[in-house]
């Protein structure tokens, strides 16, 4: 008897010692979710009809990563927006933590670099929770697949956070690009650089 309670207890750490599962993982389904945009409209992914996918981006104003890759992510709007997959970023940051990453300050930064693209406003960090991204920038790409979002690829832009002429491997532009051709992504998941998620006081 003693030696069953003991293995008993054994299990029940085990499984109480678990982490949590937090975070999409690559072909999962991605809910919808509804943020404020900089231009004041709440914008919802079913907004976008004609969408094939979408290159997701937690991004945010401070952090030198997210700098670095400003130009690069206003040029994968322009290269795939029209091609069905455009760039929505969201700031996941707390403002109580960095105050420059306030809704106002994103606003006059998209402003200022001339964003063509959603710049959402993560105020609960609810949908950072749902996606798991831990820093500016993170990606995820998802696929429309029978009205489906199944996510496709998970990390880095590219294999440079510094700056663009010394990029080698464009992980999700080849991403992308093998999806619009109906190939399956050859690189599914990388680490992302940056910044990490600077979350609310609790």
């Amino acid at each position: 008897m003693k030696k069953i309670l003991i293995s008993m207890l054994a299990i029940a750490l085990f499984v109480a010692g678990r982490p949590e599962k937090t975070g999409y993982e690559v072909g999962d389904v991605a809910a919808d979710f509804k943020l404020k945009n900089v231009d004041g409209k709440m914008i919802s992914l079913a907004d976008f009809k004609e969408a094939k996918g979408f290159i997701i981006i937690f991004d945010c104003n401070t952090c030198p990563v997210s700098k670095a890759y400003n130009s690069r992510i206003m040029a994968l709007n322009k290269k795939y927006a029209p091609l069905g997959f455009p760039v929505v970023a969201i700031n996941p940051n707390s403002p109580e933590v960095v105050a420059e990453e306030s809704y106002e300050e994103m606003v006059k930064l998209a402003k200022k670099k001339g964003y063509d693209f959603p710049y959402l406003y993560d105020e609960s960090q609810q949908v950072v929770k749902t996606f798991g991204a831990t820093n500016t920038p993170h990606v995820f790409i998802l696929h429309k697949n029978n009205n489906e979002l199944k996510v496709a690829y998970i990390g880095a832009i590219d294999d440079s956070s510094r700056g663009g002429a010394d990029v080698s491997k464009k992980y999700v532009e080849n991403a992308v690009d093998q999806l619009l051709s109906g190939k399956p992504v050859e690189t599914t998941k990388t680490k992302a650089i940056g910044c990490s998620v600077k979350w609310k006081h609790v």
